[in-house]
Formats: structure tokens, sequence, C-alpha cells
């Protein structure tokens, strides 16, 4: 026996048996794990955080699976795998991030260093660590030019859209965008329009996104004309209402 070839196939067994682990695991395109952490913690567009803190062992294998994922991996997907994927880590990750502060009143009160949340480098991705907010504007709005992920992009706050209780996927995707555009804008105390006075009252989010709502359709107004339906919206006043910051708690301790 070639005693120098076993020694040397101990040493390295560690080392082939990572690269196979890490090239040869194919990611879960059913995105089964976070499926289960919505479905288990998330009611109505809220988050019970509290049981979510006390049993995060499905979010926090789910961030692993994502973390994995090479970008190469990443490449070889259609643009809807892509998307459903970025916007699904976006979620959970911000899932994460709440969780590991709970108990929080808002997820502004996070962050170190003069550094608010977004910018805390929490997402894994690609062998990188970087921030939300690169993931959401370096990445999703710079390569996809979807104006409605930012009805589905949720931020943890009672603002933003609701969290839908279900993963975003590939083959439902177009169909999810939509949905949750409308819902969104269903919701009065964000969005209405007073055809009388010739007002819209709409979200801040029209508002700091204004640019892709624009190259969408040429103006917000414009953007919202598919949704309200009668007459054309252009030249209505813009109201813009309160964007409410405190979280999505559904926590049965909620404050």
């Amino acid at each position: 026996m070639n005693y120098k070839l076993v020694l040397l196939g101990i040493l390295f067994l560690p080392y082939f048996t990572f690269i196979r682990g890490a090239s040869g695991e194919a990611f879960d395109s059913s995105h089964k794990l976070y499926a289960d952490v919505l479905s288990d913690y998330v009611k109505d567009g809220l988050v019970d955080y509290a049981d979510l803190k006390s049993d995060p062992g499905d979010l926090r294998a789910y961030l692993e699976s994502t973390a994995k994922v090479t970008r190469r991996e990443f490449e070889g997907w259609t643009t809807n795998e892509q998307l459903a994927f970025l916007i699904n880590l976006y979620n959970a990750r911000t899932l994460g991030l709440i969780i590991d502060n709970y108990p929080v009143k808002s997820i502004r009160d996070i962050g170190s260093g003069g550094k608010g949340p977004w910018e805390e480098p929490v997402v894994k991705l690609f062998g990188e660590t970087i921030t939300l907010n690169s993931l959401e504007h370096g990445i999703i709005r710079k390569n996809y030019k979807e104006p409605s992920i930012h009805f589905v992009l949720v931020c943890a706050a009672i603002g933003c859209p609701p969290l839908l209780d279900e993963p975003y996927l590939a083959d439902k995707l177009d169909n999810q965008l939509e949905a949750q555009t409308k819902k969104f804008l269903a919701d009065t105390g964000k969005n209405s329009v007073d055809r009388e006075n010739k007002i819209l009252r709409i979200s801040p989010i029209f508002m700091w996104y204004t640019e892709d709502f624009k190259a969408e359709a040429g103006s917000v107004p414009g953007f919202l004309n598919k949704y309200y339906g009668n007459e054309p919206l252009q030249g209505y006043i813009i109201v813009y209402t309160d964007y409410g910051w405190s979280l999505n708690d559904a926590s049965a301790d909620a404050e």
C-alpha cells in the first residue's frame, strides 16, 4: 500500500468534500424553507416576530442556502428565477435583521456607527457580504427595471407593502407582482384618488422612486392610470400620504 497517497487523501478529503458541497448542491427553487417561515409566522401582511425569534431554524437554514448560490449558478437561471430569488432574499434577510435585534419598535432603530439598518453588511451573496441597500439599488433596481418590485420588497414597516405569506416563484412571479401591486394600491390609507378635486393621494414610495415609474410609463400618474382606470390622471395634484415606520409586528405582546 502506498501510505503517502493514503495520507494525502486524508489531508485533502475535507477540501474535496467542501468543493463538492459548494458546487454540486442545487438551490431549491421552490424556496420551501422560506415558504414554511412565511406560512408559520406571517398573517395579513404582519409578522409574529416574537415567535419567529424563538424558533428561527428554518429562516437561518434558508439564508444559509441562499448564501451558497454561486454567481455562475445564478447567471444560468431565467430572469424570473433570478428576480424571485433576489426578492425572497431581501425579505428574508430583513426578517433576520429584525429578529437579530428584536424587540424593536421600528427597523430604523437598528444600526451602528451612524449607519442605518439598510447600510449594515448583513446580506451574504456570491461570496460577499453586502447591505440591503446594495441588494435593492445596486442589483435589483439596476438590473431588472421592474417598478413593481417596490410593492414586494418589504422593509418591515407598516408603511411598506404587506409581506406576502408565500415566497415569490419564477412560474408565478408575473401574477404575484401584479397582485401585490393591486393590493397595495387598493389600500386607501396609503393610496387613493379624489376625482372630484383631481387629487392623487399616494404613498411616498412614488416620490422616492419616481424615476422607476417614469421609465415604465412616462410618469407616476401614467403608471397609475392602468390601475385606477376611468379618466387619465395626468394633471392631478399629488399629495403624499404619511409613511408609518412602526414595525409590521403581529406578535401578541407587540406594543
